[in-house]
């Protein structure tokens, strides 16, 4: 039987340089990688199922689009193989209408927020124009679970008639209307913040909500702004999902206050900056898979 240290799904062109970068670290220190693409996932799943190939961990960045990959991820969750993020944790996470009441609960602070039950359930609209201006107005309307790459949200809403039209979209999902949040300005550049968790290790960057464009931090950065608050916002998230990785979105707005955007997301976008104007700097990206060989040395 043929034995690797990690395989690698993928199902979007733009992880290429990320899962090429992973391997030329890995490889570098000894460690054994395999890449499954749609080009041989039925091969590589039979080859599974008959036990000519194993894995001793697995990086799946295909299951969530692309059903044909499903089958292996159920083999592997009946063999010794480490899932990277299993879905049966990421499920818990990812779902913002139930994250935000955990978060409520350990004493985080997150957006004045109506959670609205789904389309299906509840036709009628359950908003009144006093709770929109009690909320604000512009507004943030957002689906709980379907929200990849911002699909479905509206940053800067202004009527019950765009909460209804957004509902629409998704009809068996719930729906978060928040109060949009401003950010303070630091050194010219808005107070908002993506933060990685990366298997034990927290990363965080600067991103301008508007633009989406990042930053990485100047080691003087954290501690002149008195940024560390990061760090422990993000490892006590850390413990409520329980995940290997994962990205959230922080702002710090004029009265200092660290507030929860975009709570736990667990496909993380790993394009990397010099090849994307909106790409994620690559030291950051290089911290992260460091962090990932870290944690597959350490647990081998």
């Amino acid at each position: 039987m043929k034995k690797y240290n990690l395989a690698i799904s993928f199902q979007w062109i733009f992880d290429i340089d990320f899962i090429e970068l992973i391997e030329n670290i890995f490889q570098q220190d000894g460690l054994t990688t395999f890449i499954i693409g749609k080009y041989n996932i039925k091969e590589i799943t039979e080859d599974v199922r008959n036990r000519k190939i194993s894995f001793d961990f697995y990086l799946d960045r295909a299951s969530d689009v692309d059903s044909d990959f499903e089958p292996l991820v159920k083999l592997f969750e009946k063999r010794k193989t480490y899932l990277i993020n299993p879905y049966s944790k990421v499920k818990k996470a990812i779902v913002k209408s139930e994250m935000h009441d955990r978060l409520i609960e350990q004493g985080h602070c997150v957006p004045d927020t109506i959670i609205l039950k789904p389309f299906d359930h509840t036709p009628i609209l359950p908003l009144s124009e006093q709770d929109l201006s009690n909320i604000g107005i512009p507004f943030v309307i957002k689906p709980s679970f379907y929200t990849g790459g911002g699909e479905g949200v509206v940053v800067d809403a202004q009527t019950l008639h765009q909460v209804h039209e957004a509902r629409l979209q998704f009809t068996d999902d719930h729906f978060l209307v928040q109060r949009k949040i401003f950010p303070k300005i630091f050194n010219g550049r808005r107070a908002w913040f993506r933060v990685f968790y990366a298997f034990g290790k927290i990363i965080p960057v600067w991103w301008d909500d508007t633009t989406h464009i990042y930053h990485s931090f100047k080691p003087h950065e954290v501690k002149e702004l008195k940024l560390d608050q990061l760090q422990k916002i993000v490892g006590k998230i850390a413990k409520i999902v329980d995940l290997d990785y994962f990205s959230t979105e922080i702002a710090l707005t004029e009265n200092n206050e660290f507030v929860l955007i975009d709570y736990v997301n667990d496909q993380c976008d790993m394009r990397l900056k010099r090849h994307h104007f909106d790409g994620v700097p690559d030291d950051v990206v290089h911290k992260f898979i460091l962090a990932m060989k870290a944690f597959i040395k350490k647990h081998q």
